[in-house]
């Protein structure tokens, strides 16, 4: 079992930057991809960014540029560092982890979900 803990949402204006966090536990990140997504009420849940164990990185088209996926392997952490948010960008966002290294976007392919951390971009 992996159990992920999300933190650092809140609430920041247009043009701002925030980090997330995601800390694991119950087993060690190696043999995993990672991945960020976000869900607004009344939508699906959206691929935002996964990372595979040994770097390769994979980013929607909506926060290219703007948003990086980062892991450090000791900490067993993963992180989302957002810049140049915008109110679009606003949701509930989740950590998750699929066993394997295929980068995949596909909600329905990974097996450990965080909480959620809320994001809030005001304008």
């Amino acid at each position: 079992q992996v159990q992920l803990l999300e933190s650092g949402g809140g609430l920041v204006q247009a043009g701002g930057s925030l980090r997330l966090s995601c800390a694991a536990s119950g087993r060690t990140l190696s043999s995993y991809t990672m991945g960020w997504f976000r869900q607004v009420p009344g939508k699906e849940r959206e691929f935002v960014a996964g990372i595979q164990w040994i770097g390769y990185t994979r980013y929607a088209d909506s926060v290219k540029g703007r948003f990086t996926i980062s892991r450090d392997n000791a900490k067993n952490t993963v992180y989302l560092q957002m810049n140049s948010l915008k109110p679009e960008d606003t949701a509930v966002y989740y950590c998750a982890a699929t066993f394997g290294q295929m980068l995949t976007a596909e909600v329905n392919q990974y097996n450990y979900w965080g909480q959620g951390t809320q994001v809030t971009v005001s304008s």
